[in-house]
């Protein structure tokens, strides 16, 4: 078992080339952040994000807002879990966390041999580029709608506060950041356990 080499999942060597790379990733996050920084200087982006939201996601915080927050976060929720699932290669990440166990697992049997430790430490260290590389790719598809989204949320209880001269709190006196945080881990969690996304 200690000259047993511990070797590149055969997926990740034949799928490379779909795995794509950290550049279009940047790229887009960096068009993100410069819409998103652009929001208050541009009319067209921010009129054209609330014309498209107020009628749909205002419409259901007005409605209630708790309950239409959760209806909100779980929508932007599914659609971000269904990116993921239909969007990043599930096979090869699969493959990766199947592989990763493996490695974790030899290095509790090799505890008492450094060199063997160290190797596998080495090991584990190549996957997680790939391995971000494969999941990071939801965030090219996803960046964009996600910011303007966020930047949609700021507003609209910025004018909610406004209106009610004091600031607007969800569930247990919770911000809408926090909410939206919350929720979405919960959710995140629930869908990806059913459909089977890593």
């Amino acid at each position: 078992m200690e000259n047993e080499k511990i070797n590149e999942p055969e997926i990740i060597k034949n799928k490379s080339a779909k795995e794509g790379g950290f550049g279009l990733i940047i790229f887009i996050l960096l068009i993100s952040m410069v819409i998103a920084s652009l929001w208050d200087k541009i009319p067209t982006i921010k009129n054209s994000v609330h014309y498209a939201l107020n009628p749909s996601a205002g419409f259901l915080l007005n409605w209630n807002l708790n309950i239409g927050m959760l209806i909100v976060v779980f929508a932007i929720t599914l659609l971000t879990t269904i990116v993921q699932k239909y969007g990043t290669n599930q096979e090869a990440l699969k493959e990766l966390k199947k592989e990763q166990k493996e490695i974790q697992k030899q290095m509790k049997e090799f505890k008492a041999h450094p060199e063997k430790l160290m190797e596998l430490q080495k090991k584990q260290f190549k996957l997680i580029p790939k391995q971000m590389k494969l999941s990071m790719r939801a965030i090219a598809y996803t960046s964009i709608p996600f910011i303007l989204f966020f930047r949609w949320f700021g507003d609209y209880f910025i004018e909610a506060e406004k209106l009610a001269g004091e600031p607007v709190k969800l569930w247990l006196g919770m911000s809408w950041f926090l909410f939206y945080l919350l929720f979405a881990i919960v959710f995140g969690a629930i869908l990806r356990k059913w459909w089977d996304v890593v």
